[in-house]
């Protein structure tokens, strides 16, 4: 066998997986084909457009099950500490992705925001395969988030349709308006004094607020805020198709993230 960069060939054959996506294939029992593809392509993709090294999670929600969602793709081991989910309360599990319910599902990534992030290089990211109708119902629901419950500084992002897309970051607010909540919302800060908010690739929304506080030591939730000291709230009702958590990302970095996710939805033909 004849190593090449990060692909490796087979005498007599075509490119196997690379290590890292074979890892989670192996991990997580990923035996469809498609699947296997689609997941294979993302790692070579993210690696490619040197981001891979910035993600501390990537959750891909591929194979339809709990014991499938729950695997963080840069690191699946069945520990606490490689950030693996562990879901609590009522969701669906299917091929598109996992659907919290709204009132009591949600996910903790065991993933510390002040152990395991940079205060002023750190993003978040959702992908949200539902375009819920507005209401006044919908401006408590968070797809992904932590709070500290005193001084209310966030780091969340929430997916309205109708309203805006909100995020909060330290002392970043941006909330913008778009026309629905379906696609990709990410949330970055890449310095004390700018904090961004992309959708689909682009940036909608920035903030210049330099950061005052401190990163919470807690761990971040999906389908949900974790409110420090009280437990999930602001449970989501949208079904999440993919989810990151990591270092700061430029504009580049983020357009490109775009690009390799979106390519990676539309194989399990899933994009919106």
């Amino acid at each position: 066998m004849i190593r090449i960069g990060v692909r490796s060939f087979v005498a007599g054959g075509g490119p196997s997986n690379d290590a890292d996506a074979q890892a989670f294939i192996t991990a997580a029992g990923i035996t469809d084909a498609t699947q296997q593809s689609a997941i294979n392509t993302l790692v070579t993709d993210l690696k490619g457009y040197s981001i891979w090294d910035k993600m501390k999670a990537i959750y891909p929600f591929v194979g339809g099950t709990s014991s499938t969602h729950k695997w963080n793709l840069k690191d699946p081991r069945d520990l606490d500490a490689a950030f693996r989910l562990v879901f609590a309360g009522g969701s669906t599990h299917s091929s598109t992705g996992w659907l919290p319910n709204g009132t009591n599902g949600y996910a903790d990534t065991k993933l510390n925001q002040s152990a395991n992030l940079m205060l002023n290089s750190n993003h978040i990211s959702v992908y949200s395969r539902t375009n819920t109708n507005s209401g006044i119902n919908q401006d408590f629901k968070f797809e992904c988030g932590i709070t500290d419950n005193t001084t209310y500084s966030f780091n969340q992002i929430a997916m309205r349709a109708s309203l805006q897309l909100q995020a909060y970051n330290g002392s970043h607010s941006i909330v913008v308006s778009v026309s629905d909540s379906l696609g990709y919302g990410l949330l970055t800060t890449t310095a004390s004094n700018s904090g961004k908010l992309y959708k689909n690739g682009t940036s909608i929304g920035s903030s210049t607020t330099s950061q005052s506080l401190s990163l919470f030591n807690s761990t971040i939730y999906l389908g949900a805020a974790n409110h420090a000291g009280v437990g999930a709230k602001y449970y989501s009702n949208r079904e999440l198709a993919f989810s990151t958590i990591g270092d700061g990302l430029t504009d580049t970095e983020a357009a490109n993230l775009y690009t390799a996710v979106q390519a990676y939805q539309t194989t399990l033909s899933r994009n919106v």
